[in-house]
């Protein structure tokens, strides 16, 4: 077992944007204290700091974690913002031996970044008299962070620093719920919260059916599947049409169930198999509602594949053709990305950085059961109250087109709900990327995205001087 405080502090240097960026890179474990003040748990984490800094108060901070909810931190520590990054193809496809290069687009430019590992992931691990039901659920996992994190703000001299939040997938819930958690219980002030291919945050969403049909658009016209003149249009031009579709016509139709007029039913098919690539009849006997798994299967069934889960440009072989779902139980995507991180950051953290210890670094770690009520979390009413409540904290939602596992129109549709009143709509920005869930993996949507993120921090400080006010 790992002690519960402990650092390896080392430094390196990379080149961002042409720019040589010294940085110090400290790898360790913070204790989360129990109510008697003793260590209840281990969390493991890899800070990045700019170490040719005058002035640390102002320099941003962003906390990064990934998703799961029991998803340790390797997958935006190599793969997006770090200055150290997967070696892979420029589409995210492994190669061989495992590595990593200096990242020239991360964000150490702009900001310091730590890598937090929840507990149960990574090497994070609940010590002493700590117990499970107080790290694993919503709230419990969004309480004690926020104390981590506080702690670490202390030790580090970060109180004074502009604060960011980065969290992929389930981590949306995590960081809306952080955002009001620190707010309201450590007067923590954020000025950003990122969230990456994010699930819902329990916002009331429309018809989740509805939401998906630009999501297979999009992975239809990736893959060759559309109508000529449809193939030819670039994707944010067939896009823009499907959603409004979908929005204006294939809502209301849905909303109809059984009870939709057949002329109507017939029309809606013939539109969607234009739009999805598959047959009429294909959507007729699914009652217009093709589930995400039966499109998978079907969309490439000819070719004898089936299409990935979070990245739908990867293809997997399935034992059989038929079907309406995969057989197996890895999405090719998954398989592909584990391949090359679990060996790159076992590598990175143990020989480079000089972690060592016999504790087996845990990509998916055992968190379950997770007490939550999906439908009553409220973590988006969270983040909704902290931005009325904070007038320089901005929200940057970053999606994949073809993520099918959170798909980015549903994503767009839960930013419109987070501002029902339309206050607040030019603190909340959004981006969308030709790739899936983890978009940085490939090599066009990392430069881009990481421009987007080193843009997102910058305009989200305030001019010196400049009151939090409305």
């Amino acid at each position: 077992m790992l002690p519960a405080d402990t650092s390896i502090v080392s430094t390196d240097e990379v080149t961002v944007n042409g720019k040589r960026i010294p940085y110090q890179v400290t790898v360790g474990t913070q204790p989360v204290y129990g109510e008697d003040g003793a260590p209840d748990a281990a969390l493991f984490y890899t800070y990045y700091e700019r170490n040719d800094v005058d002035q640390v108060e102002n320099r941003p901070i962003a906390l990064s974690f990934n998703g799961g909810p029991g998803a340790a931190s390797l997958w935006m520590h190599l793969g997006y913002t770090s200055p150290k990054r997967l070696e892979i193809s420029d589409e995210g496809y492994p190669i061989q031996p495992y590595g990593i290069v200096d990242n020239s687009h991360s964000i150490i430019d702009v900001a310091d970044i730590v890598y937090v590992d929840p507990v149960n992931t990574g090497f994070s691990r609940i010590v002493n008299d700590g117990k499970r039901e107080d790290f694993f659920g919503v709230y419990q996992d969004i309480t004690y962070l926020a104390d981590w994190i506080d702690n670490f703000l202390s030790r580090q001299g970060r109180w004074r620093s502009p604060k960011y939040l980065i969290g992929e997938s389930y981590s949306a819930t995590r960081v809306a719920g952080l955002s009001a958690e620190l707010q309201d219980h450590h007067g923590i002030y954020l000025n950003g919260v990122v969230i990456v291919s994010g699930t819902k945050m329990e916002l009331p969403i429309a018809s989740n059916e509805v939401l998906q049909l630009p999501n297979y658009a999009a992975v239809a016209w990736y893959h060759k599947k559309l109508p000529e003149d449809l193939q030819k249009k670039s994707l944010t031009e067939l896009l823009s049409e499907v959603e409004t579709y979908a929005i204006e016509e294939y809502l209301p139709a849905v909303e109809r169930g059984g009870f939709i007029d057949e002329d109507q039913k017939q029309a809606v098919a013939e539109k969607l198999a234009r739009y999805t690539g598959l047959t009429k009849e294909f959507i007729l006997d699914h009652n217009l509602t093709v589930p995400t798994k039966a499109f998978r299967k079907e969309l490439l069934r000819d070719e004898g594949y089936f299409i990935g889960l979070s990245d739908a440009r990867y293809k997997g072989i399935d034992k059989m053709d038929g079907g309406d779902t995969f057989t197996g139980s890895t999405p090719p995507e998954a398989a592909a990305w584990d391949n090359a991180f679990t060996p790159a950051i076992n590598a990175y953290l143990r020989d480079e950085l000089n972690f060592k210890t016999d504790l087996q670094y845990q990509v998916s770690g055992a968190v379950f059961p997770w007490p939550w009520d999906r439908f009553t979390d409220g973590t988006g009413d969270k983040l909704r109250n902290a931005m009325m409540q904070n007038p320089r904290l901005h929200v940057l939602f970053q999606a994949g087109y073809y993520d099918m596992l959170v798909n980015y129109f549903r994503q767009m549709n839960g930013m419109w709900k987070l501002d029902p009143s339309g206050k607040m709509k030019d603190r909340l920005h959004f981006n969308v990327y030709e790739s899936g869930h983890m978009m940085y993996v490939r090599e066009e949507d990392l430069v881009t995205s990481t421009n987007d993120l080193r843009e997102f921090i910058q305009q989200s400080i305030p001019l010196k001087g400049e009151a939090a006010t409305y």
